[in-house]
């Protein structure tokens, strides 16, 4: 969850894939993960695709890639995550 967006959590494991995977391409041409945004990706999850027509969109996708990260989510670990009732 990013405020009032809610996602699949494999749905944003494989957004934080496709973000990995393409942050690290070719390291002299890195593009900062603040400005990163991965709307061009034909991989993007659909549910994705609204966000892509947000001003924050590269903001959201950050934030989401975080609450993914070593899995904090499945335990309850990370704030963003929703379903840990």
């Amino acid at each position: 969850q990013d405020g009032d967006l809610k996602f699949p959590l494999e749905s944003v494991k494989k957004l934080k894939e496709l973000m990995d995977r393409n942050r690290h391409i070719n390291p002299r041409m890195m593009v900062p993960m603040a400005s990163y945004s991965p709307c061009q990706e034909k991989d993007l999850p659909e549910e994705f695709r609204p966000v892509c027509k947000r001003e924050d969109a590269p903001l959201i996708f950050r934030r989401l890639s975080l609450a993914a990260e070593d899995d904090l989510c499945e335990i309850c670990a990370n704030a963003a995550c929703a379903g840990c009732f």
